[in-house]
């Protein structure tokens, strides 16, 4: 009888033990999934699990890198569907002040989204008064570079920005002046001193975007062009025929900085804020930069 109490005592003890090991301290017995997905801990927190479709709007020149992240976001945050508008930043904004629906706007310079910003309206960076960033989530995303390129081979032989003016070039591909690679283009030029050379000799042909002018120079359509680095890098990728000539000479132009900001008519504003905040870490810098932007300080 008394061993049998003996057993029966160092039974409940194992029991007991076995118990206690398999809980966590706090009393919280839920265990994760074997097949749930690591989120990094600097991706951003999904709010919810509902099924959102998130719309964004980016400049072309964002194109390649910010479908390339959609596919790692859907790693993140399964719930969400991200749907891209590319275009000219100008056309964008246009756009959104008419009223299109839009939850997050990426754009390649300053310019359009002060004029969407109504904390801008003081340094007449917002002349026509719209209020449409939701103060507070504006942050300066990527940087980029403006570069001369040339159909492969470069025909013309091509050497500097302004050689543009020279008899080496008869066409050249330029954004329009809404547009931010256009307006760096007018600036790279002017302060060079052949703008108006380039405007009277009627050398210029106007894309609508970035895109556009690339493929322009792609077809060897033209002696040259004015684009971004990373579309030129994205563009080589591809196999399209064209190289890069130069650089912008150092202070021809401002820098070109992208902003992004969630916008205050959103309907998903924790969502967008949610995806804003996974464009700046680790693993999008890292799609940033193997384009050729770089992230500001």
């Amino acid at each position: 009888m008394k061993k049998a109490l003996t057993l029966s005592l160092a039974l409940a003890l194992v029991f007991s033990l076995t118990g206690c090991a398999g809980q966590p301290s706090g009393g919280d017995t839920t265990t994760p999934s074997p097949s749930a997905p690591v989120v990094s801990p600097s991706a951003a927190p999904i709010p919810d699990a509902e099924p959102v479709e998130l719309i964004v709007f980016a400049a072309a020149s964002m194109t390649e890198t910010l479908n390339e992240i959609a596919k790692k976001y859907q790693e993140v945050a399964p719930n969400v569907t991200l749907v891209y508008n590319f275009d000219s930043s100008g056309t964008l904004k246009t756009q959104i002040q008419e009223g299109a629906d839009c939850d997050l706007f990426i754009s390649a310079a300053q310019k359009q989204m002060n004029q969407l910003d109504s904390s801008r309206d003081a340094d007449g960076g917002n002349a026509e008064g719209l209020d449409f960033v939701l103060q507070g989530t504006r942050v300066n995303l990527v940087e980029n570079k403006v570069v001369l390129v040339a159909p492969e081979g470069n025909p013309a032989g091509v050497a500097a920005f302004d050689d543009a003016a020279t008899d080496k070039v008869k066409l050249i591909a330029l954004g329009n002046s809404d547009v931010p690679v256009g307006q760096y283009s007018e600036e790279i030029f002017t302060n060079l001193g052949v703008w108006d050379q380039l405007n009277a000799d009627r050398k210029i042909t106007f894309g609508t975007n970035v895109k556009e002018v690339t493929s322009q120079v792609a077809a060897a359509a033209v002696d040259c062009g004015v684009i971004y680095a990373t579309d030129a890098f994205s563009a080589i990728a591809n196999g399209d025929r064209m190289e890069i000539v130069t650089e912008a000479p150092e202070g021809s132009h401002k820098q070109v900085v992208y902003p992004a900001a969630v916008l205050n008519v959103t309907k998903h504003e924790a969502e967008a804020k949610a995806f804003l905040e996974y464009l700046q870490s680790d693993a999008c810098s890292a799609v940033f930069q193997s384009v050729g932007f770089s992230i500001p300080g």
